[in-house]
């Protein structure tokens, strides 16, 4: 079984355009097990009942942007080693080494074409 059958990815974006993009993506790349969520807060709540190997967030949203998502996840023992990709228009240096202190493994500059995010999750999970 191909990997991008197995491949559980959560989809966290404030934008219903942006979290569609990104699943329409993942969906051409094969990728069929995908849950979105529009903020941090319900992502969490969905990942307690379906584990993922792999989350996409966008970094500006409300209330709890991409980074204290990735913080939250990486202080809870069930969701410590997800894989974690920040989407963001604001690639700043500062912004990417705090992400990687947290734990970051990878992240990708809006706007971003399908071929880079597909490189930028392979990066991650491995080739699909």
């Amino acid at each position: 079984m191909a990997l991008r059958d197995q491949l559980r990815v959560m989809v966290v974006d404030d934008m219903s355009t942006s979290r569609g993009l990104i699943t329409n993506a993942l969906d051409a790349y094969g990728i069929q097990n995908v849950a979105s969520a529009s903020d941090g807060p319900s992502a969490l709540q969905k990942l307690a009942s379906y584990p993922v190997h792999l989350v996409i967030s966008d970094f500006n949203m409300p209330g709890m942007d991409g980074l204290q998502l990735l913080h939250a996840l990486r202080s809870h023992g069930p969701t410590r080693n997800v894989g974690f990709l920040l989407i963001t228009g604001r690639a700043d240096r500062e912004m990417i080494e705090r992400g990687k202190q947290l734990g970051m493994n990878n992240f990708l500059k809006k706007p971003f074409d399908n071929a880079g995010l597909k490189g930028a999750i392979e990066a991650i999970v491995g080739r699909l």
